[in-house]
């Protein structure tokens, strides 16, 4: 750290009188114009100051504290940008949520690849951090969702190795601190309370000076200067224990916490009645919970002291909340009885916002990547409202959110909730038998369940851990709950399986090649075009051809490489493949055309023509489900073909016939208007700012301009080929629904000639069956339910006779060899039946108080033991002696056995020999 403390000593700190010092509690160093302040001013080093006397000009709302720093920073050159979505992987590949402002830029503009949309610039960006769910409730200050106001400037050093996106320094530190002063100063703030303190930043690969504002006890702002990447031989060692070394470009990046500026400026006792003053009102009263004076004021007065209850800061939550209760001079158990169930609702204030974040932004809850978070947050919510009493429904919770945040997918939001409500029940159903079995397996071994058997009981369950501490005691074992356990699960699922996987190592051998000219872009009909072969290199089964120039189009995007020939006067290779490095298109044939050859390339125009059509069809399917299921449906992967193509989407429940109907006759009507299918190459930037983040419905395309598909009202960006009219695909026809994996439904369908082909191969089987059924097609449908109702009936009438003819049998209406057994009697019977009947048989023999042997030759020789209680006899026992004697094995609980072997003329012989085996069983 000290290597870096040249990177603070600011003439805006000399110019302003600052004073650098050591804080003797946490040993942090922080800058302050009062030489007298000792401590650094976070708790736990000082108590929030702020509560009663927020030191603010006037008290803001969220929406006027919103205006105020973005009119601010306008007033100061920023243009204001409109934030992103929280699912920060609309944009980028390598996070699931927006946990900051700079996730709205990296990993293209931060890289110098691509300009920012305005430098500098200013905006306030919705941003959730699942590692701080635990927190939240806890300690005051802590909101899972939030709003990071923040103003950025993008610079590079002008002795830069290579040209980049922007250039020159538009500000640094001073301009940065020298701003952050004004704004408090704008808000009549006394600069000698404002505390800088140093905190170098680390993350992504890359590092630098940082700066932590605080004022009255609660951190407001962190000022990073985004400035050195990762480099073994880097002079500076950050706290991570990696070196790290200037780079070119260099950022400024802010984050002005929203809520806790509006909570500063009120003074409330939490950021909770700052944000949400109604809803916290309202969980309140639903929730029955009130508090004497006496008890506000306790409440009051640790409201002052809740930073101590952060769990990355304390020993543990029953240490903070005991130094709390001593600091307050009251009982820690009454403490903690009064501040729980107020906790639980702060928690679900602020759950409720996140779920209007993720919901209203179109995340479905799944098992996987923003799907699964969002789950976890929800079943969360919904088991706090249930332990502190809240009752009122929680989709009307999440709306009361998302209206306050002005979504227009209201109805959408609340049906999910409700949707996912009600799986959490059916979740909990199966899960609890899973939770007694584990319970009485670990306090057998008088061991606590462990942390990783939580986290898999709540992955696998949804059972929350309290409920497992419950169900736990009932058995008489232990648990142990860890203070973060919501955060260790969301860290668990804190990366989707599409960014988990593995790029394979680049190919030196295409580094010197030019990029590959894309002719299928200029003239996507055409199928014959002339190149020349630049270079071509042997692989184990064939050939990698690289061109000047190609219309085949390679693999990629869910579509498959073309097909065809490359010829020379003297010869013409198969192209089996095509694939694309580094823009180098590589056409993997059979045999060498010769390095430098002339050559003709011709398409299978055929293959060509119908992957077009399921391509354009695929975006219309998309744009027609949206239509049909709603706006939050996405794209979750596609794969086009020749037969048929598919498309995953993300949506909450099945989908209907009469939805796939729907679906189609959107779709088609589309076809039939066979509109223009353009494409453009517009600026990244003006692209998101039309059409949103749903152009990345396929994945996101690299590069500062990016090639959109238009096809009717639907957008996307998309580097496949694409017919020149919609009425060109001919038709589509849906295949097939189902569900791939929760929250995830698959569409299978059909587009031109293969719809055709799908019809009617559909319609064969209709046929077919009208046929044997000697009915029309019409008829085929009531007559089935007709046969299927008749048959389940027969099968009803079936298992009657046979229970009948068990009781029957066990009645004495059938022979069989009655023996003593000890003080039972037994029932040694051969009844060559199925086991069902065998089964039945026994059942009612020891209803009788029998103990039944019976013995089958229907398929081998099979043997079914029942024993009454208080018999003496182990049937599973007994059927081990009997199957062995016809070459077999068998066995079960005492109670009830079955089992046998291949040798049926032994099966008589071993039933002659029951009564003995019986009896030896008894004895022993």
């Amino acid at each position: 750290m000290s290597e870096l403390e040249e990177e603070y000593r600011l003439d805006y700190f000399e110019e302003e009188g600052f004073v650098r010092k050591e804080c003797p509690s946490c040993g942090a160093h922080f800058w302050t114009r009062d030489h007298d302040r000792e401590t650094c001013g976070e708790p736990p080093c000082d108590d929030y100051e702020f509560i009663d006397n927020p030191g603010f000009d006037e008290e803001y709302t969220l929406e006027e504290m919103r205006e105020a720093f973005l009119s601010f920073f306008e007033a100061n050159d920023h243009e204001r940008i409109e934030p992103y979505p929280v699912a920060a992987n609309r944009w980028r590949d390598d996070v699931l949520l927006t946990q900051a402002s700079i996730y709205d830029f990296q990993p293209l503009v931060t890289s110098g690849r691509t300009p920012p949309p305005a430098n500098p610039l200013c905006i306030s960006q919705p941003c959730i951090r699942m590692q701080d769910i635990d927190n939240v409730g806890k300690t005051g200050r802590h909101t899972m969702a939030f709003e990071m106001m923040a103003h950025h400037a993008f610079n590079t050093r002008e002795d830069a190795d290579e040209e980049y996106a922007y250039e020159g320094e538009v500000y640094w530190k001073d301009e940065t601190v020298r701003y952050c002063d004004e704004f408090f100063a704008s808000l009549g703030v006394d600069l000698d309370e404002v505390i800088y303190i140093e905190d170098p930043w680390v993350g992504g690969g890359n590092a630098g000076p940082a700066i932590e504002v605080i004022f009255r006890g609660v951190e407001l702002a962190t000022l990073v200067f985004m400035s050195m990447e990762q480099d073994p031989d880097g002079e500076f060692e950050m706290k991570d224990g990696n070196r790290y070394s200037y780079m070119d470009t260099y950022i400024v990046d802010t984050g002005y916490g929203l809520e806790r500026w509006t909570w500063v400026s009120q003074g409330t006792p939490t950021v909770y009645e700052a944000v949400y003053p109604d809803m916290i009102a309202f969980l309140k009263e639903n929730a029955g919970l009130e508090h004497s004076a006496e008890e506000a004021e306790l409440v009051h007065r640790a409201a002052k002291l809740a930073g101590y209850m952060d769990i990355d800061e304390a020993e543990d939550m029953e240490t903070a909340r005991g130094d709390i209760a001593a600091e307050l001079d009251v009982d820690r158990g009454e403490l903690e009885t009064l501040m729980v169930p107020l906790e639980s609702i702060y928690a679900i204030a602020d759950h409720c916002r996140t779920l209007a974040y993720m919901l209203g932004d179109g995340i479905v809850p799944s098992n996987v990547g923003t799907g699964y978070l969002a789950r976890m947050v929800l079943r969360r919510t919904k088991r706090l409202c249930d332990t502190v009493g809240v009752d009122a429904p929680l989709d009307e919770l999440v709306d009361m959110q998302a209206e306050r945040l002005d979504y227009e997918n209201r109805d959408t939001i609340r049906d999910v909730v409700r949707t996912e409500v009600e799986k959490y029940r059916e979740t909990l159903e199966r899960g609890g038998r899973r939770v007694e079995a584990l319970a009485e397996e670990y306090a057998e071994r008088e061991e606590p369940i462990p942390t990783a058997e939580l986290i898999e009981l709540y992955d696998s369950h949804g059972i929350q851990p309290d409920m497992v501490e419950e169900i736990a005691a009932e058995h008489g074992a232990d648990v142990e709950v860890p203070d973060d356990f919501y955060s260790l699960v969301a860290e668990r699922h804190d990366a989707d399986e599409a960014l988990e996987t593995a790029t394979e190592d680049e190919d030196e051998r295409f580094d010197d090649l030019p990029e590959t000219e894309k002719l299928y872009y200029d003239d996507q009909q055409r199928t014959e075009f002339e190149a020349v072969v630049l270079d071509v290199f042997e692989r184990e089964d064939g050939y990698d051809v690289v061109l000047d120039q190609t219309m085949f189009y390679p693999e990629g995007g869910g579509q498959p490489a073309d097909r065809g020939t490359l010829a020379t006067d003297e010869t013409t290779v198969e192209v089996r493949d095509v694939q694309i490095e580094d823009d180098v298109i590589l056409h993997r044939t059979d045999e060498n055309p010769g390095k430098g050859e002339f050559v003709r390339g011709k398409i299978d125009a055929g293959r060509r023509r119908q992957l077009m059509r399921h391509h354009t069809a695929t975006h219309v399917v998309i744009h027609s489900a949206r239509q049909v299921l709603g706006e939050h449906v996405r794209q979750a992967g596609a794969q086009k073909g020749v037969d048929s193509s598919r498309i995953d989407l993300r949506h909450y429940e099945r989908i209907s016939r009469e939805q796939v109907k729907e679906i189609e006759r959107v779709a088609n009507g589309i076809v039939m208007e066979n509109t223009t299918v353009t494409q453009e190459w517009p600026h990244r930037h003006e692209a998101e700012a039309e059409h949103g983040f749903d152009l990345y419905q396929g994945g996101i395309p690299p590069g500062t301009n990016i090639r959109l598909i238009h096809v009717a009202e639907d957008v996307q960006a998309c580097g496949g080929t694409h017919v020149a009219r919609t009425g060109d695909i001919g038709a589509i026809k849906v295949r097939s629904t189902e569900r791939v994996q929760d929250g995830v439904e698959r569409i299978t369908f059909a587009a031109g000639e293969a719809a055709i082909d799908a019809t009617q191969r559909t319609e064969d089987a209709l046929y077919e069956a009208a046929e044997t059924l000697d009915v029309s097609p019409e008829e085929v449908p009531d007559t089935a339910e007709r046969f299927f109702e008749e048959w389940k009936a027969r099968g009803k009438e079936i298992e009657d006779l046979k229970e009948q003819l068990a009781a029957a049998r066990a009645g004495g209406g059938a022979g069989g060899e009655e023996v003593d057994v000890g003080d039972a009697t037994a029932v040694v019977q051969r009844i060559d039946a199925d086991m069902d009947e065998l089964r039945a048989t026994a059942n009612a023999l020891v209803e009788d108080g029998k103990i039944a042997v019976l013995g089958s030759g229907a398929d081998g020789a099979q043997f079914v033991v029942a024993v009454p209680d208080g018999a003496g006899v182990n049937a599973g026992e007994v059927v081990g002696e009997l199957a062995a004697k016809v070459g077999g094995g068998g066995g079960g609980p005492p109670d009830f056995a079955q089992g046998g072997g291949p040798d049926a003329d032994a099966l008589d012989d071993a039933l002659d020999d029951a009564p003995d085996v019986l009896r030896q069983v008894l004895d022993a």
